[in-house]
């Protein structure tokens, strides 16, 4: 059985809050990331994605220079523990209607799971 923790991202991206949706745009283009995390005090408290900015940002005519990450944030991250099956990813992406998770061991976030990490090349006999 293939698991999250297997396929998921662990390099994790975060902006503090109050940071610009324009400056966490361009900490995406220049980490190659379809997300960013966002902290308050060190603790994960949303997630921006590329949908959210163009969705909530761009095509709600937001285009102010200075709106904060935790306007347009989707919060609170859905979650799922890092030895959790890929079945139980895809369902819970399905019933929340998001494209992004945050793996977690032990109660902290320690990865970022999305809907690409599911297109991964795994051998049918894995799932």
């Amino acid at each position: 059985m293939v698991t999250v923790g297997q396929l998921m991202k662990k390099e994790l991206v975060t902006v503090d809050t109050g940071t610009s949706v324009i400056e966490a745009a361009k900490l995406m283009k220049a980490c190659n990331v379809e997300s960013v995390l966002v902290a308050e005090k060190s603790r994960i408290i949303g997630i921006v994605t590329e949908s959210d900015i163009v969705k909530k940002f761009v095509g709600a005519d937001r285009l102010a220079y200075f709106i904060p990450v935790e306007d347009i944030m989707s919060s609170p991250i859905v979650e799922i523990e890092e030895r959790r099956p890929l079945t139980e990813a895809a369902g819970l992406m399905n019933q929340h209607q998001t494209r992004h998770l945050g793996v977690t061991k032990h109660g902290s976030v320690v990865g970022i799971f999305s809907v690409r990490d599911l297109l991964r090349p795994v051998s049918i006999d894995e799932f």
